[in-house]
């Protein structure tokens, strides 16, 4: 972390930073609503590409996030939700931060409740496949920006940032 880069996990706003850091960062201008108790958080991103099956997402989840964020390119489909408030759960007693989901959750009045960020497009109460589907720890494009394992991703109520 280099002395311009905020402590991970601070409540940083992305305005200020977008101001301080500009060309540095990408900005997600997708739309995702701030679905959980924590509405500000940020950390190394790991990164899961799936498609309406979240056995990766609760397999990841279930281990330990030392304060990182997962981003989740379901594709953008609300068609099933990816995660739910027992795998959300999961992520809370294993440190994580915070989790983006480039598609659908279900349990949001229960999401709202845990300490833990959550972006979504949406939410839809319809379970996934269990299947195993997917990739862990590899690039995913998201509204057009390149969200890399292990780079900075910052997210609130105004938007998401990542490091370019």
């Amino acid at each position: 972390m280099s002395a311009s880069t905020p402590a991970q996990n601070a409540a940083v706003k992305t305005a200020d930073l977008y101001d301080e850091r500009g060309s540095e960062l990408a900005s997600i201008s997708l739309q995702f609503q701030s679905l959980g108790g924590r509405s500000h958080f940020n950390g190394p991103a790991r990164t899961i590409r799936c498609f309406q099956d979240n056995a990766l997402v609760k397999s990841t989840l279930a281990s330990p996030g030392n304060g990182a964020v997962l981003v989740v390119d379901g594709g953008g489909s609300l068609g099933t939700a990816l995660m739910g408030d027992i795998i959300a759960e999961s992520a809370v007693a294993n440190g994580w931060a915070g989790v983006v989901i480039n598609g659908a959750i279900r349990d949001r009045e229960a999401l709202a409740r845990l300490d833990l960020g959550v972006k979504a497009l949406g939410s839809n109460p319809k379970k996934s496949l269990k299947e195993g589907a997917g990739e862990v720890d590899v690039d995913v494009v998201i509204d057009g920006v390149t969200i890399r394992p292990g780079a900075a991703i910052w997210c609130d109520t105004d938007g998401i940032l990542v490091e370019a």
